[in-house]
């Protein structure tokens, strides 16, 4: 039996450092025998069906096999559509957000991670919110992700910290999320 899991990327096709095609991409995942792959953007997005298994599992082997294709390292966080049912379910930014690109989600393998990012709290300016989940955390910049010194944190030094973070807009999740009930 299969079940639906997204693989994230951190930190490709951004600038002329780590390009990776998503048809390579895609090509790459089903020679690892996942099925239904699609992916979305060209941010490193890739939705697909996989035998029931562990996330991390799955996380190690996509990021081994990239590194043995392209010949650089890629972070790679995998998440199963139940998880990102649960994220949905405790995002109470959302229903706050008016522009959900001005709303990350940050995404870690390992969840107990997530409490790392207390440390942004001191950033946080007016307009702005963080939320820390059980399963994902949320950072809403309402003046804009860019302006926002929390915002700028997460996309960089923070998220780099090696405990294996990535981020999207929620408004990216949205449509992983329907992607992946599309193909499921």
């Amino acid at each position: 039996m299969s079940a639906g899991f997204v693989a994230l990327l951190r930190g490709i096709n951004v600038g002329k450092g780590k390009r990776v095609p998503m048809a390579d991409l895609r090509a790459l995942l089903e020679s690892l025998g996942h099925v239904d792959v699609k992916t979305l953007l060209n941010s490193g997005n890739a939705v697909f069906a996989a035998p029931r298994g562990a996330a991390p599992k799955l996380a190690a082997v996509i990021a081994a096999a990239i590194e043995k294709r392209f010949g650089f390292d890629v972070p790679v966080i995998v998440k199963s559509a139940a998880d990102l049912d649960a994220m949905a379910a405790e995002n109470s930014l959302a229903a706050k957000a008016a522009d959900f690109s001005r709303l990350l989600t940050v995404f870690a393998q390992d969840p107990a991670d997530l409490k790392s990012l207390a440390v942004l709290k001191p950033l946080l300016t007016k307009g702005e919110a963080l939320l820390l989940g059980e399963h994902a955390a949320w950072l809403h910049c309402a003046n804009g992700i860019l302006e926002s010194a929390a915002g700028e944190a997460v996309l960089g030094k923070v998220g780099r910290s090696g405990r294996g973070f990535t981020t999207r807009n929620w408004a990216t999740v949205e449509k992983i999320r329907a992607l992946m009930k599309s193909a499921g």
